[in-house]
C-alpha cells in the first residue's frame, strides 16, 4: 500500500468531538494507512482529533467522494490535508473497506456502515452491506433472528430515505417469517404502518394462529392510540388493519372475549356470527356458508416456515377445512376445481362418518416439513382418526401432537397415530375427569345408554403386541413418546399400558390424572422402564405414598408432582386384582426423597401433606410455580403467610379447607405479581372484599367457594374492574346476589370459558338470560340459584354454546320441577351432564317450622369416546 512519493499521500483530518474516557496527554493522533492493519480503534476513538495519512490513488481509486474531491475543481485537489466531518468510527470502517481490511457486520453497525458507503461512494462497501444484509434476513441464511426488532425498524426506515427499495422489501420478509418472534418484542408498538402493513401483505406472514395476529394487531393499535385519532379525523377506517386477519378461524372464547373492544367490537361480532353460522352447517357443506366468497378466508394459514398450528378452541374447524388448507391454491381458486372438491368433501365426510382413514394418494396435499407441533384441541367437529393420513403426510415432522377433549377419538387408535408419525414426541389427549371415581360415590343404579358401533377395522390397544415387532423388521424407527398426557381417560386400563409402554421406554412426563381404571401394579410396570422423568399426574388413582417414593427415588429429575386425591397415600402395600404391590420406603420419606432429589415447579398433594412436608421439601420449591392443597393436607396460617417469600414464581395457588385471613390473602394478591390462578375452596377465617381491591391483571382463574357469604352485586362489580382478565369463574354460598349478577358477569368477562355458580342469593330465579351471552362457556355449573331455569335449558344451552362440555343443573332451580334430556349428537361437544335431586326435609328449630332441601341423588350422564352411560349416585358432585 505505500507508495515512494509523499505527493501520492494526502492527510485526512478527522474530528471526534465525543471521544471516548482516556488518559492521553496529546490532543491528536497520526495514524497511516500503511499499517491499518494494525490499528487499535478504541485508542483511535480516545483522541479528538484523528490526522490518517492515505494513499491519494487509492481512495480516488475506491472511493467516487474522494474521486470528485481530490480530482476535481475544488479546492482541496491541490492540498495536501483535508478535512472529514463523518463519525469517526464508521469513517475508520470505510477505511478499512477501501484499503482491503475485512469488516464485521452487526444489526447496529449496518445503517451507519451503509449510510457511510453511500455518502463516500464505496461501491465495494456497498457490495457487501447489500450481501450482508440479503443473508441475515434470508430465511436459509445462517444469521437466523440476528436482528433486532428496533434494527430491523431503523433498517426499513433508512431503505425508505435513500430509496433502496430492495432494503423495505427484505424487511417485510423477514418480519413476516419472524412475527411471532416480533409480536412477543417491546418495540412492536413502534413498528411503523406502512412496515406493519406490508409484512401482513406478504405471503410468507408466519403466525401459529389467527388468535396470535390478532393479538399482535391489538397490541400495536392499543400502542398506537394517537395514530388511531388521527385516522379517525382524516377519515380512514382503522379496522382495515384487520382484514388480513381470517376471523372465521378465531377460537371462539377469544373473539367473545375481544368483542368488548373499544375500536373493533364490530369485527369480533362478525368473527362470532361466522364461527356460528360454520357451526350450524353440516361439516362439509360448512364450504357453502361462503359459497360465493374466497375460500381463501377458510384456509389455515401455512407456510414453509410454519413450525405450530395451533387451531386450540375452534368448533367450526372440520375436516374439510384442514383438507382445504393443505391443497394447492388453485382448489380454492379455480371455479372447476372448486366445484369438483365438494363431491372429493363428500366421500370423506362419508369415510369421517365410517371412522376410516383417508386413502393415500386421493388428493395432492402439500408437505409442510417445518410444522412440528399441531393443537387441536377442543375442535368437536375434526375426527382425528379420519385426518391422520392428511396429518402425517402433510406435517411428516410433527412432533407434538395436542389433541385435547376430543370424543371421537379412541384411544384404541393411538397405535395408528405414533406408526404413522414415527417422529412424535408428545401426545396429549386430554378429557375431562369423570365425577365418576369410584372411592368417592356411591352408585345407586347404572346403565348404557347408547353404545357406539365398532368398525370393523378398529383394533384393540392391548391386542396388538405384532405392531412393534413388524416395525423393527421394516427397519423404520420405532417411535418413542416422551410426553403423554391421559388424563380423564377412564377407558384406560392396565393392559394399555402394558402396551404403551413398547413406544414410551423413555417418558420425561406422564399424566393419568383420573384414569381410574389403572392401578398401582399397571402405573409401576410402565414406570420402572422409564428414567430422566419430569411430569407426573397421578391424581384420583389408588397410588400409594410407598410407591410414589420409590418412583421418585428414581427419577431425580422430577418436575412436576400431581397426587392429589389419592387416598392410598399413607398406606404402605397396595394389593388390587392384577396383583400386589409392596415398596421399603414410607409416605414420610417421599417428603425427603423430593426435597433432596427434586427441582419442582408445580406439586399438588391432599392427604399426609403438612408444614413439615413443607419444610422438608424446601431446597425443592425455591423455584414452584404452581401449589395445589387438596382435601387431607394441612398447611398452617404461618405457612401460607410466608409462601410469597417461599415461592416467589407462584402462577397458581389453590387451597382447599385450609385456614387463610384478609391478611394471607392480601398478600397473596399483592406479592404474587404472575399469580394466573387463585383459588379459595371451603377455607376458614375471614376474608373481605379488602382482599381484593388490588388489580390483579394477570389473573385468568378465580375460585371463591364458601368465603365470600357477603359478596353483593356491587361487590361483583368491582371485581370485574380488579380482575378484568379472568377466563374461568366460580363462587359458592354468595347468598347476597341477585339476578342482575348475570349481566354483571358477561358484560365484565365476555370471554369466560367456565362459570360455577352454587347458592348464589337468586341468580336464576328469573330465569337465564344474559349469563348465556358467554359464548364461549365450556363448562356451566348453575345450583341453588334460584327457581327459574326452563325445562329446555340442556337443550337450549347445547345448541348456544358450541364450545360447552359439561354441563350441572339442579331440579330445586328448575322452572317446571324438571329437565329435558336431549339426545347428544357429534356435533356436540357435551360429555357431561349431572343433575342433581334433592328432597324436602324438616325443620324443627326454626319458627314457624318450614322445609329445606336435602341432596338425595345425582344423575350422571357420561359420554366418552365408546359410550353414553347414564348412572344415578347418592353423593352431589
Amino acid at each position: 500500500m505505500a507508495s515512494s512519493s509523499d505527493d501520492d499521500f494526502v492527510i485526512l483530518i478527522c474530528s471526534n468531538p465525543n471521544p471516548i474516557e482516556a488518559k492521553t496527554p496529546h490532543e491528536e493522533i497520526h495514524i497511516s494507512t500503511t499499517d491499518i492493519l494494525s490499528w487499535d480503534l478504541p485508542t483511535i476513538l480516545s483522541y479528538p482529533t484523528v490526522k490518517v495519512h492515505a494513499c491519494r490513488n487509492r481512495l480516488i481509486e475506491k472511493s467516487s467522494y474522494f474521486q470528485g474531491l481530490l480530482c476535481g475543481s475544488f479546492s482541496e485537489s491541490c492540498l495536501d490535508s483535508t478535512s472529514i466531518q463523518w463519525n469517526l468510527e464508521i469513517f475508520v470502517h470505510v477505511l478499512k473497506c477501501i484499503y482491503g481490511c475485512p469488516l464485521h457486520f452487526t444489526s447496529k453497525n449496518f445503517v451507519p456502515l451503509f449510510e457511510g458507503a453511500l455518502y463516500f461512494g464505496v461501491e465495494t462497501l456497498i457490495s457487501k452491506c447489500k450481501t450482508w444484509f440479503s443473508e441475515v434476513s434470508s430465511p436459509k441464511g445462517s444469521g437466523s433472528l440476528q436482528i433486532e426488532l428496533d434494527d430491523l425498524i431503523h433498517i426499513w426506515i433508512f431503505g425508505l430515505e435513500f430509496a433502496n427499495e430492495f432494503l423495505p422489501e427484505l424487511c417485510a420478509g423477514y418480519l413476516a417469517r419472524n412475527f411471532m418472534w416480533a409480536m412477543t418484542s417491546k418495540v412492536f408498538g413502534d413498528v411503523p404502518y406502512n412496515l406493519l402493513l406490508s409484512c401482513l401483505d406478504h405471503p410468507y406472514l408466519t403466525v401459529d394462529s389467527e388468535m396470535h395476529l390478532s393479538e399482535a394487531l391489538l397490541v400495536w393499535l392499543n400502542a398506537n392510540s394517537k395514530q388511531l385519532e388521527n385516522f379517525s379525523r382524516t377519515g380512514e377506517n382503522c379496522r382495515g388493519i384487520f382484514r388480513h386477519v381470517r376471523i372465521g378461524l378465531l377460537p371462539l372464547w377469544f373473539a367473545a372475549g375481544k368483542r368488548s373492544s373499544c375500536y373493533f367490537s364490530k369485527v369480533f361480532e362478525e368473527s362470532i356470527d361466522l364461527i356460528y353460522r360454520l357451526v350450524d352447517a353440516p361439516p362439509i357443506t360448512s364450504m357453502n356458508v361462503l359459497e360465493h366468497a374466497d375460500l381463501h378466508h377458510l384456509k389455515i394459514r401455512l407456510t414453509e416456515y410454519s413450525k405450530k398450528v395451533n387451531l386450540a378452541g375452534c368448533p367450526q374447524i372440520t375436516l374439510a377445512t384442514l383438507l382445504l388448507s393443505v391443497l394447492p391454491l388453485s382448489y380454492s381458486m379455480d371455479p372447476t376445481l372448486r366445484k369438483s372438491i365438494k363431491q372429493i368433501l363428500i366421500s370423506l365426510e362419508r369415510r369421517e362418518r365410517d371412522q376410516s382413514p383417508i386413502p393415500q394418494g386421493l388428493l395432492p396435499m402439500l408437505s409442510f416439513e417445518a410444522v412440528q407441533e399441531i393443537d387441536i384441541s377442543k375442535c368437536p367437529r375434526l375426527h382425528l382418526e379420519a385426518a391422520i393420513t392428511c396429518i402425517s403426510k402433510s406435517f411428516p415432522s410433527l412432533r407434538t401432537l395436542k389433541a385435547a377433549y376430543l370424543l371421537n377419538f379412541k384411544t384404541t387408535a393411538l397405535h395408528q397415530l405414533v406408526h404413522k408419525c414415527p417422529l412424535l414426541r408428545e401426545v396429549d389427549l386430554t378429557m375431562d375427569i369423570s365425577p365418576l371415581i369410584p372411592a368417592q360415590v356411591s352408585v345407586v343404579s347404572s346403565s348404557l345408554a347408547i353404545t357406539s358401533p365398532l368398525s370393523n377395522k378398529s383394533l384393540s390397544v392391548g391386542d396388538d403386541p405384532a405392531d412393534v415387532m413388524s416395525l423393527k423388521k421394516s427397519g423404520l424407527s420405532l417411535p418413542n413418546i416422551t410426553k403423554l398426557t391421559l388424563e380423564g381417560r377412564s377407558d384406560i386400563c392396565d393392559l394399555d399400558l402394558q402396551y404403551i409402554s413398547k413406544f414410551c421406554s423413555s417418558l420425561h412426563e406422564l399424566n393419568i390424572q383420573g384414569c381410574i381404571s389403572v392401578t398401582d401394579v399397571g402405573i409401576s410396570n410402565l414406570l420402572r422402564k422409564c428414567f430422566s422423568l419430569e411430569m407426573l399426574d397421578v391424581s384420583n388413582t389408588m397410588v400409594s405414598g410407598a410407591a410414589l417414593a420409590q418412583i421418585v427415588h428414581g427419577n431425580p429429575g422430577l418436575k412436576h408432582l400431581r397426587a392429589r386425591g389419592c387416598r392410598n397415600m399413607l398406606q404402605q402395600e397396595t394389593n388390587t386384582s392384577e396383583g400386589e404391590f409392596s415398596s421399603s420406603y414410607t409416605c414420610k420419606e417421599l417428603y425427603l426423597e423430593l426435597g433432596k432429589k427434586c427441582k419442582l415447579e408445580e406439586v399438588a398433594l391432599g392427604w399426609g401433606f403438612s408444614c413439615f412436608s413443607v419444610e422438608a421439601l424446601q431446597p425443592a420449591i425455591k423455584s414452584l410455580r404452581s401449589i395445589t392443597v387438596g382435601l387431607g393436607g394441612s398447611l398452617g396460617e404461618d405457612v401460607l403467610q410466608q409462601l410469597s417469600a417461599t415461592c416467589p414464581m407462584l402462577e397458581s395457588l389453590i387451597l382447599h379447607f385450609q385456614v387463610v385471613s384478609d391478611t394471607v390473602v392480601t398478600n397473596m394478591m399483592t406479592s404474587l405479581r404472575n399469580l394466573r390462578v387463585l383459588a379459595l375452596c371451603y377455607c376458614f377465617g375471614d376474608i373481605s372484599m379488602l382482599s381484593f381491591n388490588f388489580s390483579t391483571p394477570n389473573l385468568r382463574k378465580l375460585r371463591l367457594e364458601r368465603v365470600t357469604p357477603w359478596m353483593t352485586n356491587n361487590d361483583l362489580i368491582i371485581l370485574t374492574q380488579t380482575c378484568a382478565n379472568l377466563v374461568e369463574l366460580s363462587l359458592l354460598g354468595c347468598k347476597l346476589l341477585g339476578s342482575d349478577s348475570q349481566q354483571i358477569i358477561s358484560h365484565g368477562w365476555p370471554g369466560l370459558t367456565s362459570i360455577h355458580l352454587e347458592e348464589c342469593g337468586k341468580v336464576t330465579e328469573n330465569g337465564i338470560s344474559s349469563l348465556l351471552d358467554c359464548t364461549a362457556l365450556e363448562d356451566l355449573l348453575l345450583h341453588h340459584n334460584g327457581p327459574g331455569i326452563q325445562k329446555n335449558f340442556i337443550f337450549y344451552a347445547a345448541s348456544k354454546l358450541p364450545m360447552l362440555r359439561k354441563l350441572s343443573l339442579d331440579l330445586c332451580d328448575a322452572r317446571e320441577g324438571d329437565f329435558d334430556i336431549p339426545d347428544c349428537d357429534d356435533k356436540c361437544l357435551v360429555s357431561t351432564v349431572k343433575i342433581a335431586r334433592c328432597k324436602p326435609r324438616r325443620c324443627n328449630f326454626s319458627l314457624p317450622a318450614h322445609r329445606r332441601p336435602v341432596h338425595e341423588e345425582t344423575l350422571v350422564l357420561i359420554r366418552n369416546s365408546k359410550n353414553l352411560y347414564r348412572t344415578v349416585v347418592k353423593e352431589r358432585l
